[in-house]
């Protein structure tokens, strides 16, 4: 089993950036396609971004493409999402999950295919 926690969230502008770390322990990450994902208030929980074990192949929702950037250093069992400009519709909670695959280059868009969660960080972009 693996447990993650994210960090990074906070209050910034529109236009600003904030970098979240998903922090793991447990296991080794590198077993893992990560992925992020966002809920805000009276919404639904929405795919973010993902990333393959290898870190070689990474995804992103139409929402963050060009803004948002998912990478990971698997020697310090930590992923990221590096967030520019940012909007006021960004404003949600932010997950980091974990996926257990064999496939070192595949990544999972969805919510099912995902283990692991943590508990979320808020990130919060005031206009």
């Amino acid at each position: 089993q693996v447990q993650l926690v994210e960090s990074g969230g906070g209050l910034v502008q529109a236009g600003g950036s904030l970098r979240l770390s998903c922090a793991a322990s447990g296991r080794t990450l590198s077993s893992y396609a990560m992925g992020w994902f966002r809920q805000a208030p009276g919404k639904e929980r929405e795919f973010v971004a993902a990333i393959s074990r290898s870190g070689g192949s990474t995804y992103y929702a139409d929402s963050g493409k060009g803004r948002f950037t998912i990478s990971r250093d698997n020697a310090k069992n930590t992923v990221y999402l590096q967030m520019n400009s940012l909007k006021p519709e960004d404003t949600a909670v932010y997950y980091c999950a974990a996926d257990r695959v064999l496939d070192t280059v595949v990544v999972s868009t969805t919510q099912m295919e995902y283990d692991y969660w943590g508990q979320g960080t808020q990130v919060t972009v005031s206009s």
